[in-house]
C-alpha cells in the first residue's frame, strides 16, 4: 500500500507544525520520519491515520492512489502503535490483541474460534504465545510493546504507523526490538510508517528516512544516501557528530583552518564563505605533513569502546574530534599534548555563512 501526501499544513495557532509537505512513501517498505522535536513528525503520522486534520487548502492524502483526505480512522484500515503501549490493564495479553477484533459491528465480527486462532498466530508471530494469559503489569517494556504490536496487526490493517515505539524503552531493549521488527517486517511486509529522533534507529531499521525540521522534508532517500550525500547543513549536522569549520571558497579551492583543499563544490561555486563539515571518521592521524592536512594537538582522549575519540585542538582555537581505531591508537602511542597532521579523507562543503549559535 503506496502512500501520497501532497502539500500538506498544518498550524495549531499562530504555530505552523506542517509548511507544505508533499512525501511519497513507498509500498510494503519501512519508512522512519526522522527529526528533532517539534519537526512535525508525528502531526504527520496522526494525519495520515486520520486522527488530526490538516488545515484547508491542503492536498489530497492518497493510498494507493485513493484519495482518503475525508475518510475516518476506521475507513483507513491503519494500525497504530503509541510510544507507551495504551495497553488495557485489567485485560489480559489475549484479549488486549482480541479487541479491535471484538468491537467489529456484529456483520463483520469473526467468530470466537476464529479471533482465538487468529490471536494465537500473532502472539506466536511477535514470540509471546505462551504470555495470552498474563496481565500488561506482569509483561517487560519490550514484551508489553510486542503486545501492542499484535493487537495493531490483528485488524490486518493496510498500512501500520508506530510513533516513537521503542522511546519508553532502555537502550538494550530499544536495541533489541530495533532488529526483531525489522525481521518481522521481512516477514509481513507491509507498508510501516515510524517516526523516530533517534537516527541510529532510523538508519538501522529503515528502507527510506525521510528528514524533518520545522515543518518541512529536508531530505528523503535511502539510509545510506541521506547519510553519506546529505542535501542540506541541517541533515549533515543532524545525522551523527560531525566537525564544523568555517570557511571560503576561493580559485576552486576551499580553505579552512590552516588548509586549503581542492573540491568539486570549490569548483562549481562563486568565491565567498562557506561551512565545511567533516565526520570524525573521515580523518585520519600521520606523523608527516602533508600539504592538505592541519596541525594537531591531542587534548583529549576516550579510549573505551571499539573505536577511539580524540579532541584534538588546531591552530586559531579550531577544536574538533577523531575516531581511530584501537590499532592505530596504540601504534601511534597516542596522548594527551602528542601533536599530529591529521588529513582529512572526505568533507562536505556548503558555500555560504551560517549563525554563529551553530558553530564549533
Amino acid at each position: 500500500m503506496s502512500i501520497t501526501v501532497e502539500n500538506i499544513r498544518k498550524s495549531y495557532g499562530a504555530f505552523q507544525a506542517l509548511r507544505g509537505v508533499s512525501l511519497d512513501i513507498p509500498d510494503s517498505q519501512i519508512t522512519a520520519l526522522l527529526g528533532p522535536s517539534g519537526s512535525g513528525k508525528t502531526t504527520l503520522l496522526r494525519i495520515i491515520a486520520g486522527l488530526e486534520k490538516p488545515d484547508e487548502g491542503s492536498g489530497p492524502i492518497r493510498f494507493h492512489h485513493e484519495d482518503v483526505a475525508d475518510r475516518r480512522v476506521q475507513e483507513r484500515r491503519v494500525g497504530f502503535v503509541f510510544q507507551h503501549y495504551a495497553l488495557f490493564k485489567h485485560m489480559t495479553v489475549f484479549e488486549n490483541v482480541a479487541f479491535g477484533l471484538r468491537v467489529r459491528p456484529k456483520h463483520e465480527r469473526p467468530a470466537n474460534d476464529v479471533i482465538d486462532r487468529k490471536v494465537h498466530d500473532l502472539l506466536k508471530l511477535v514470540q509471546l504465545d505462551g504470555m495470552a494469559h498474563r496481565f500488561p503489569s506482569q509483561l517487560s517494556g519490550g514484551q508489553r510493546q510486542r503486545v501492542a504490536l499484535a493487537r495493531a496487526l490483528a485488524v490486518e490493517p493496510r498500512v501500520l504507523l508506530l510513533d516513537e515505539p521503542f522511546g519508553a524503552l532502555d537502550a538494550r531493549v530499544r536495541k533489541q526490538l530495533r532488529a526483531w521488527i525489522r525481521r518481522l517486517h521481512d516477514e509481513i511486509a507491509i507498508t510501516t510508517i515510524f517516526v523516530t529522533h533517534d537516527q541510529d534507529e532510523a538508519l538501522e531499521v529503515a528502507d527510506r528516512v525521510v528528514v524533518m525540521n520545522e515543518g518541512r522534508v529536508e531530505q528523503a532517500g535511502a539510509p545510506e544516501e541521506v547519510f553519506h550525500d546529505p542535501a542540506t547543513e541541517f541533515v549533515m549536522n543532524f545525522l551523527g557528530h560531525v566537525n564544523v569549520f568555517d570557511g571560503r571558497i576561493e580559485d576552486g579551492k576551499v580553505t579552512f583552518a590552516s588548509v586549503q583543499i581542492e573540491h568539486p563544490v570549490a569548483l562549481e561555486s562563486a568565491a565567498g564563505p562557506a561551512r565545511v563539515f567533516i565526520r570524525p571518521h573521515e580523518l585520519s592521524l600521520h606523523l608527516l605533513p602533508r600539504s592538505d592536512s592541519l596541525p594537531a594537538t591531542v587534548t583529549g582522549i576516550h579510549a573505551a569502546g571499539p573505536a577511539v575519540r580524540l579532541t584534538l585542538a588546531a591552530e586559531g582555537d579550531h577544536t574538533f574530534s577523531a575516531d581511530i581505531s584501537q590499532d592505530v591508537y596504540r601504534a601511534l602511542k597516542v596522548a594527551v599534548g602528542a601533536k599530529f597532521w591529521v588529513l582529512p579523507k572526505d568533507l562536505r562543503v556548503f558555500p555560504g555563512g551560517a549563525p554563529d549559535s551553530d558553530r564549533l
